[in-house]
């Protein structure tokens, strides 16, 4: 009993000394200060144990600022900007610069793997147990940058125009070898139905070899025009009508369309709105045949407009249009063809028509029943073929042995030899058109004469002189082919860029055989001596008595 009492008093006289700390659960966690007692007694209590994050927030330079989402495929751009590769190639294809905050607008000339942020995001992804993020594909890449262009569509604008004021500045502007199209059926002979329409007689295709279309269009074509902000009443009735649930309505307001936009200009360039070709694009694959037709065909007559192009094509019109060339029926596929070829005059939009797979159908509708349709196909995949990455998307669907196909048959060999001119100009080309018989072939088209105009025989010279480039190859399958004795005949009689091409690839053969013959006269050295010394160094002479015949 002493003992617990005396206890009791130093429990009692401590407490006084201490000012105890308790936490919630009535557990001694620590002491106040005491001047009496400088050690001090702490429990740790389970509630003050930090917890872990559940979810880690993304470093803001992981994020494609197109996107929005982790990158799995990060590249720099000219500007030093990273993004997403796959939204990168959209935005080239649409032509879209897009706006980021407080940062000068991308420049997309060129991309550059960003292998040192790849390696770091994957590393992040493995600290934290995170799935590695996948590529997005182009379709969902596609329908971003849609959703991005439809939020800008004053700076969409101001791109388009100052994309078409560069154009003009590098490039002249172009003249139309297809004719604006009518209400009516046209007939399959061409036909001229506006001011920017030529005759048949001055459908010459450019001369070969050339970088950009050397026809011009008429001079009240301008490029810096903008979309007017004010709506026209003209405009606002024929949507009411496009967007009508009866057939009837919708025929009449195409016809309409149709027939305002044949002729005049200011008309093309007045109703090419946003409105009108968001409404106009579902009805280029209308299961009704004179709406699909009809479509296609004033989307044919607002095309011819210089500054409607990048519009046109920004609009997302394009993958319908490629529809109607795969599988519309015969006169939408005619007028499809000529819009194509319209659009493709434009340099800003030769790229993004061939990314969205317009190659393939055009080299299709080169058989195609129609005149009109083999011809217009024929050009715009001449005029998709001056940039080089549609020349390489040629190469691999097999376009150059269909080429050559038609120029033996002499079907439209005018036409597709500017094509083949083009893919001479490139390696995968080059070797293409030999592997297939090329040389052989334009030897026989010239040893021939078939041709339709002095043009035609400058196309076929060219691209020879393009194969030229392929080295001993061409030269062996040149010599084969009788190709000296044709090439004199057009360096005496031919045009004067022809004549210059062809003395040049003659030069050219003359100086390998000259070179050839001066440094080893095969048949001579074999008769005077390297037969026997041969035989000596094989063991053939008696004896073994030839001195270099251990070393051989």
């Amino acid at each position: 009993m002493e003992f617990k009492e005396g206890l009791m008093r130093l429990v009692v006289q401590k407490s006084k000394e201490n000012d105890w700390v308790f936490d919630t659960g009535d557990r001694v966690i620590g002491t106040i200060h005491s001047p009496r007692r400088k050690w001090k007694l702490f429990h740790r209590s389970s509630s003050a144990i930090p917890s872990k994050p559940s979810k880690p927030q993304i470093p803001k330079e992981f994020i494609c600022p197109i996107s929005g989402s982790l990158m799995a495929d990060p590249v720099i751009v000219s500007s030093g900007h990273t993004f997403e590769r796959v939204c990168v190639q959209v935005c080239k294809a649409l032509n879209f610069t897009p706006n980021l905050m407080n940062s000068p607008p991308p420049d997309f000339t060129s991309i550059i793997p960003n292998l040192a942020l790849k390696s770091t995001i994957l590393n992040w992804c493995q600290n934290y147990s995170i799935d590695p993020p996948k590529p997005l594909d182009f379709n969902s890449a596609e329908k971003i940058v849609r959703t991005s262009m439809a939020s800008e569509p004053e700076k969409a604008t101001i791109s388009e125009n100052e994309l078409l004021i560069r154009g003009v500045k590098q490039a002249p502007a172009v003249n139309f070898n297809h004719a604006a199209t009518e209400v009516t059926r046209r007939p399959t002979h061409f036909h001229s139905s506006s001011d920017e329409s030529v005759s048949p007689t001055a459908l010459t295709p450019p001369l070969p070899l050339s970088t950009q279309p050397s026809c011009y269009s008429s001079p009240s074509s301008s490029c810096s025009e903008m979309e007017s902000p004010t709506k026209s009443p003209e405009e606002d009735e024929i949507l009411t009508k496009l967007r009508s649930a009866h057939v009837s309505e919708i025929e009449e307001a195409l016809s309409s369309l149709r027939r305002i936009t044949r002729t005049r200009e200011e008309d093309r360039a007045r109703l090419c709105t946003t409105r009108l070709l968001s409404t106009l694009r579902p009805l280029l694959v209308s299961r009704y045949t004179s709406i699909q037709v009809n479509s296609v065909a004033a989307l044919v007559n607002l095309s011819l407009h210089k500054s409607n192009k990048i519009k046109i094509v920004r609009s997302g019109i394009l993958p319908p249009l490629i529809d109607v060339l795969k599988a519309g029926s015969p006169e939408a596929q005619e007028h499809a063809s000529g819009a194509v070829f319209s659009l493709a005059l434009d340099d800003d939009c030769k790229t993004a028509i061939g990314v969205l797979g317009a190659l393939p159908p055009l080299l299709h509708l080169l058989n195609s029943e129609g005149e009109r349709t083999r011809h217009d196909s024929a050009l715009a995949l001449y005029h998709l073929s001056l940039v080089q990455s549609n020349r390489s998307k040629l190469v691999k669907i097999g376009s150059v042995p269909v080429l050559l196909r038609l120029v033996k048959s002499g079907h439209m060999t005018g036409r597709v030899l500017l094509s083949l001119c083009n893919l001479s100009s490139c390696a995968d080309g080059r070797a293409a058109m030999l592997d297939s018989g090329g040389v052989e072939c334009l030897v026989g088209v010239l040893r021939g004469n078939e041709f339709d105009s002095r043009s035609t025989q400058e196309s076929c010279v060219a691209t020879l002189y393009g194969l030229s480039h392929g080295g001993l190859r061409f030269k062996g399958l040149a010599k084969a082919a009788g190709a000296v004795e044709v090439l004199r005949e057009v360096e005496k009689r031919g045009s004067e860029r022809g004549r210059e091409k062809a003395r040049r690839m003659l030069e050219m053969m003359r100086g390998r055989d000259k070179e050839e013959e001066e440094e080893v006269d095969w048949e001579e050295l074999l008769d005077s001596g390297l037969g026997s010394r041969t035989r000596c160094q094989l063991g053939g002479g008696g004896g073994g008595s030839c001195v270099n015949s251990s070393e051989f």
